[in-house]
């Protein structure tokens, strides 16, 4: 676990450089942005003086880096709050909403894909698979506005968006879990079937364990492994696509801030963001790591 943690310092700085330069190379100015194109010239270089943006960009760099060191994340170059303090505003919403799709992903997908295991070639295997195929197939940019228009507009059972209401999080929620769902399914269908002809499961049957005990203590425990490696890798997906769902739905989370900050050129911003984003990412696939230990005794006894 030591060296899963000095891994994570060389992935973090190069996400820090890699969006550091990409930032600074989107075109446009945000001195521009804040004051507008009838600002004068004098105006202009006196902001560029005061926000570091004269400077060449390795100086701005090692600038950020050390702040950075030091926990300090900036200050906001259009709002002047700490980004801190708008991380720590944003950073509940997203995990909300991402653990509640992750629920959602959870419930609809596993069970669809044991009953597909079981009943493999079979009509509820063949709903299950074209079901999941047909989700995979609809993005988030599409599959939000459908549920707004069926859930909100035709039968007026959820709001549309905002957060003023707590059933605003179904909608995003389940766009986001529906897209793991279809994930989820085909790959405990797949790792059920794996597990369904080993000797041990014939074993449990000739003691004469029940069915439903052979499947959920046996064959579903055994499958997990594989299962837990797409939930781990999947959730830092699942956080990507809040920076679409967030802004379809006008979800304020980390999503929406990172696309607000794009548009007005807040470089700070963007990158506390994609950094935030990123360390979520690795912390999951590490914890991911500890999770085989429990599940499995063989990773276990291999390390």
């Amino acid at each position: 676990m030591i060296k899963r943690f000095i891994g994570i310092v060389p992935v973090l700085f190069g996400v820090v450089l890699l969006t550091f330069l990409l930032v600074h190379s989107v075109p446009g100015d945000p001195v521009e942005v804040m004051l507008g194109e009838s600002a004068s010239s004098a105006d202009r270089m006196q902001l560029r003086a005061d926000l570091g943006l004269d400077q060449p960009i390795y100086v701005q760099f090692g600038v950020y880096l050390n702040k950075l060191a030091h926990g300090d994340l900036g200050v906001s170059i259009h709002s002047k709050k700490p980004i801190v303090d708008l991380l720590a505003e944003r950073l509940p919403a997203t995990a909300k909403l991402a653990l509640l799709a992750l629920s959602f992903a959870i419930l609809i997908g596993l069970p669809l894909g044991v009953v597909a295991a079981l009943k493999v070639n079979q009509w509820p295997d063949k709903l299950a698979n074209f079901i999941s195929l047909s989700i995979s197939a609809m993005p988030h940019f599409w599959m939000g506005p459908m549920l707004m228009m069926v859930f909100a507009l035709w039968l007026g059972l959820l709001p549309v968006s905002g957060m003023d209401r707590s059933v605003a999080i179904i909608l995003p929620a389940l766009t986001l879990g529906f897209g793991l769902a279809a994930i989820l399914t085909r790959m405990t269908r797949a790792s059920m079937l794996e597990v369904l002809h080993e000797d041990f499961v014939r074993t449990a049957r000739a003691k004469g364990l029940a069915e439903r005990s052979v499947v959920l203590r046996h064959v579903l425990r055994a499958a997990l492994l594989p299962i837990v490696t797409v939930l781990g890798l999947q959730l830092g997906s699942l956080l990507a696509g809040t920076v679409i769902t967030e802004t379809i739905f006008s979800w304020d989370g980390i999503g929406r801030l990172l696309v607000e900050s794009i548009e007005k050129r807040d470089y700070p911003v963007t990158q506390a963001c994609v950094l935030v984003v990123a360390l979520v990412y690795v912390m999951v696939n590490l914890a991911t790591d500890i999770i085989y230990i429990k599940i499995d005794p063989r990773v276990r006894f291999a390390s």
